[in-house]
């Protein structure tokens, strides 16, 4: 009884685990297991105080093209810095555009709010959570 017991736990465990349905596929940009975090003390990443503004960080733990993270006003996003419809070249660095990022390579633009664009992969999402005045972003 007991060992039909810990083998029905152990399934419901399994089952029961979540990734929230987080996608964060895309072919052109490879994925990299990362953490970094942001102290929103620090005058380079005080913008994040406030709705609507976004950092670039670019550092060899987050890959090839750095990241952006997006204060929405009431949770942050954080997105790959390379062009998501483009192979990883001289062009294929995102730039700030508003509250948009644009792809140097095809000049489309993608929102920092939504990740959505009009060709088919979205930004590289990835997730972030605050903790106090810290911004946490992972994959």
């Amino acid at each position: 009884m007991k060992k039909i017991l810990s083998i029905s736990l152990v399934v419901l465990l399994f089952f029961s685990c979540s990734d929230n349905g987080f996608k964060n596929n895309n072919p052109y940009i490879p994925n990299y297991n990362f953490s970094i975090t942001f102290d929103l003390n620090y005058p380079a990443y005080s913008k994040l105080n406030y709705a609507s503004n976004a950092i670039y960080y670019s550092g060899p733990e987050v890959g090839p093209k750095g990241i952006y993270v997006f204060y929405t006003g009431s949770s942050y996003n954080a997105f790959d810095a390379a062009c998501p419809n483009q192979a990883l070249s001289s062009c294929s660095t995102l730039t700030i555009k508003g509250i948009n990022l644009l792809c140097p390579c095809d000049n489309e633009e993608y929102s920092m709010f939504t990740g959505q664009g009009k060709l088919q992969y979205p930004l590289k999402q990835y997730r972030a959570e605050k903790i106090g005045n810290i911004v946490r972003v992972y994959n």
